[in-house]
């Protein structure tokens, strides 16, 4: 019996966004200063959060989980592209693209099941306005989170 197709695949070959070279720096410029720009923005919420006694409530708890875990979702691929833009690298190993796939599925599935507890807390804040604090009590909220 003769072997069938063996070949064995460890790298992955990355398409450009473009074929014309004087766009990329361009592409650079903008894709770093979204990324920049998220992070900044996301840490900025995190602090006034933590520093400000009065946003120590079940929404803002989750708003800052939400913007920690979008920090870590877009710090999967955007940092790796960015590399790729600046040192005209076109190839990314099977490991490494695994390995992205995995964590930037894991932060949307994370994102998805903050949003949809995020989601709760609001209906127990308008519906049962008066057992909010009884329902949303700090040991659920940080079991809520926890169980993502």
């Amino acid at each position: 019996m003769e072997p069938g197709n063996v070949m064995q695949l460890s790298e992955f070959l990355l398409l450009r966004f473009s074929e014309q070279q004087d766009l990329e720096p361009l592409m650079f410029g903008l894709f770093l200063s979204m990324y920049l720009t998220t992070v900044l923005g996301n840490l900025l919420i995190i602090l006034a959060i933590i520093s400000d006694s009065h946003l120590h409530t079940p929404m803002y708890f989750f708003l800052s989980n939400l913007s920690f875990v979008d920090i870590c979702f877009t710090s999967t691929t955007v940092p790796k592209m960015l590399v790729n833009i600046q040192t005209q690298g076109k190839i990314i190993s099977y490991a490494g693209c695994i390995t992205q796939t995995y964590f930037l599925l894991l932060f949307s599935g994370l994102d998805i099941f903050l949003l949809t507890v995020m989601a709760y807390d609001r209906y127990a804040a308008i519906c049962y306005l008066l057992h909010y604090m009884v329902i949303m009590n700090y040991w659920l909220c940080g079991l809520l989170v926890l169980s993502c």
